[in-house]
């Protein structure tokens, strides 16, 4: 074997492993606060948000492969009125002295080519773990423009029933609605070794 070839064979042996491998990311919390809707005495859609969430993802992009870890601080839970968000907080919905965490984690990731679409994992509120399925949107990979380091962005939706983990307080009057959308844009910076 020539040194050329050698060198040839060095080298894709390298490459290979490094475009196959695993990417880990770190959640940014500013620009990745997951909201909700549902709708008031079957009226108009309300809308909140938790201002608060942690997490890490990793992606295997060549072996169409990920995980998803996320952790929401249900304290942070805002509806823009102070009134609301003592009830939402309290025992007749979240609860959040006995359960201040919402967690969703998942080992199965969805792709089209190298895009994310889907994500199916367990969600865990109040104490009562249920599968949910997110459709996701928009998975972009770049360079931050401002500060240049790697990250993926994309936004996750899903439409549960509060009911089916426990929280039916107010569903005979449909207040609010037993049908919730969930919103939870993602930005992730990549994990990059020293």
């Amino acid at each position: 074997m020539t040194i050329r070839a050698l060198l040839a064979s060095v080298v894709a042996a390298i490459a290979i492993p490094a475009i196959a491998a695993e990417e880990s990311f770190v959640v940014e919390p500013v620009h990745s606060q997951p909201s909700f809707e549902t709708r008031h005495i079957g009226m108009s859609p309300q809308r909140g948000n938790f201002g608060k969430v942690s997490g890490k993802v990793t992606l295997d992009r060549a072996e169409k492969k990920g995980t998803i870890d996320i952790t929401i601080d249900a304290t942070s839970i805002r509806t823009f009125d102070a009134r609301l968000d003592a009830i939402v907080k309290g025992e007749r919905f979240f609860n959040v002295e006995k359960f201040p965490t919402l967690t969703f984690k998942s080992d199965k990731v969805t792709f089209d080519g190298d895009r994310v679409v889907g994500v199916d994992g367990d969600m865990t509120m109040i104490g009562v773990t249920k599968p949910v399925s997110f459709k996701v949107v928009n998975f972009t990979c770049g360079e931050n423009p401002f500060n240049k380091k790697p990250m993926c962005g994309a936004e996750a939706t899903a439409t549960i029933k509060r009911s089916d983990w426990g929280m039916t307080n107010g569903l005979n009057i449909n207040n609010p609605g037993d049908e919730v959308k969930l919103m939870i844009p993602i930005e992730a910076y990549r994990e990059v070794a020293p």
